[in-house]
């Protein structure tokens, strides 16, 4: 019985009712938490026909997900290459402008999804800061527990903009996880397009070594 007044919206500290958690921005939050593999489980179908578009939504929606969240990652690692390639023309030490440009990208990115948000969910969840950075890893990671679930809470009354800012917040943070991963794939190409060439080199320097031996032992025979 605390469970379905719960779901209904029924907040048992304050004795107050929320107007319902399928509103618009719920509903879209919802929505991103189910293309992104997330899902809190706070809010879910319950009827037959929800549960069957609720699988339609996900089988089309998860696979068009990935690859939006790929390609903006990828527009992003871009405009960052194109920058790193603008400074390093103007300067003179190429490598040392390219390692600084995409340290102040990690940081000022890891700034704005896990700091910012941090200070946000504090100001309206009442969280402490470890339990604020701790909903925005498992929701970035797409862990998603649901222990904590952000614009969940009938006895707060959230302003219309707060939904909406978190689903924004959840596509562009997986977007920035996937910049993430698509850097640190070019750079462990790189790494190997280094090593590769370092050992072809050694093997280049090798075998003009050999080559002398061999001449001798056919002038001995």
């Amino acid at each position: 019985m605390i469970k379905a007044a719960s779901v209904s919206g029924l907040s048992p500290d304050s004795n107050d009712t929320a107007d319902g958690f399928w509103k618009f921005t719920s509903s879209s939050v919802f929505a991103a938490t189910v293309v992104t593999t997330i899902g809190y489980g706070n809010i879910i179908p319950l009827t037959t026909a929800g549960q069957i578009f609720c699988v339609l939504f996900a089988l089309f929606g998860i696979p068009l997900n990935v690859v939006i969240l790929n390609r903006v990652g990828k527009y992003m690692l871009a405009i960052e290459r194109n920058f790193c390639n603008f400074l390093e023309k103007k300067f003179d030490r190429g490598k040392c402008v390219r390692i600084s440009i995409h340290s102040i990208s990690f940081v000022s990115s890891a700034l704005l999804y896990f700091m910012l948000p941090m200070l946000l969910f504090k100001a309206y969840e009442g969280w402490s800061y470890a339990e604020a950075i701790y909903y925005c890893f498992i929701t970035l990671s797409t862990i998603g527990f649901g222990d904590y679930v952000a614009d969940h809470n009938p006895a707060i009354i959230y302003p219309e903009w707060y939904s909406c800012l978190m689903a924004a917040w959840i596509f562009f943070g997986l977007a920035w996880l996937a910049l993430l991963i698509n850097h640190s794939i070019d750079l462990l190409e790189s790494v190997n397009a280094y090593l590769r060439g370092r050992q072809n080199a050694q093997i280049q320097v090798e075998e003009p070594k050999e080559q002398p031996e061999k001449g001798l032992k056919v002038e001995e025979t």
